[in-house]
């Protein structure tokens, strides 16, 4: 049987992570064996961010639409509980967005909102049973 010779695989296995590791601070881009460490902490990073990357921008939204609302007389929670009366549904994103670049649209929305508020029912008072 002839010997089976892995030097094309090795060298490419070996090239990927290098690759990969291309721009690291000094043996680290160059070495294997410290570009591996190196790359799989760096994957792990990106893993692990990809999901706090979701959860900051949604507190950098939250963030300028409450700015957005307290201009116009309202606090972000009840702004929210009021779009969701009128049934209007815009994401958080969206809102964001309209409060900074257009507050003039920003400022209908809140109004909208404040009405809903306003048309609401009052919520129901149960009478309170006298313990005998």
């Amino acid at each position: 049987m002839a010997r089976v010779k892995r030097g094309v695989t090795t060298h490419a296995r070996h090239k990927k992570i290098i690759d990969l590791a291309k721009g690291y601070r000094g043996r680290a881009s160059t070495c294997f064996r410290v570009a591996i460490e190196k790359v799989e902490k760096a994957l792990r990073y990106a893993y692990r961010d990809r999901r706090t990357n979701k959860r900051n921008f949604r507190r950098l939204w939250i963030t300028r639409i409450n700015a957005g609302a307290r201009i116009n007389g309202i606090t972000y929670g009840r702004l929210i509980n009021g779009l969701n009366l009128a049934g209007i549904s815009l994401n958080r994103k969206m809102l964001a967005d309209l409060a900074a670049r257009e507050p003039a649209n920003f400022a209908a929305v809140c109004e909208q909102a404040k009405s809903a508020l306003n048309a609401k029912p009052a919520p129901k008072q149960t009478a309170k049973k006298k313990a005998a």
